[in-house]
């Protein structure tokens, strides 16, 4: 007799792709000619990019069969998918939940193209929009 955890899928982790530090690279570059052209006071400006990347390691949505857990830049919070009434999407491009009280939790990383992976971490809680 299998154990139940042994039947059981792994965790989803949706994250921010590692290619994002390129892009704080790239404006650290930039940064830099502002530092160098400007007063000294300019190389305050170069404090930027660290906690873009800090956000870049930090942000992610860990899904599982009973809960989904969100990591922002400062703290955590998991839900049970009980809680959760159905995902929406705004302008902007990641996910947020909305939970039964209406209230809306922002899911870090996830897209549309994600959903998928949500739906089979979820087992089918979440739809998906690609059958």
């Amino acid at each position: 007799m299998a154990s139940p955890s042994a039947s059981a899928p792994a965790p989803v982790v949706v994250k921010i792709s590692p290619m994002a530090h390129l892009a704080v690279g790239l404006l650290t570059l930039g940064l830099l000619s502002l530092v160098f052209a400007g007063p000294s006071w300019f190389g305050l400006l170069l404090f930027i990019p660290v906690p873009l990347s800090l956000a870049i390691i930090r942000y992610r949505t860990t899904a599982d069969q009973e809960n989904v857990t969100v990591r922002t830049l400062l703290g955590s919070e998991t839900v049970p998918w009980d809680d959760i009434d159905g995902l929406r999407f705004t302008k902007r491009s990641w996910a947020r939940a909305r939970r039964h009280d209406g209230s809306e939790l922002l899911l870090p990383a996830v897209t549309f193209s994600t959903l998928p992976l949500l739906t089979a971490a979820s087992r089918g809680r979440v739809p998906n929009p690609y059958r």
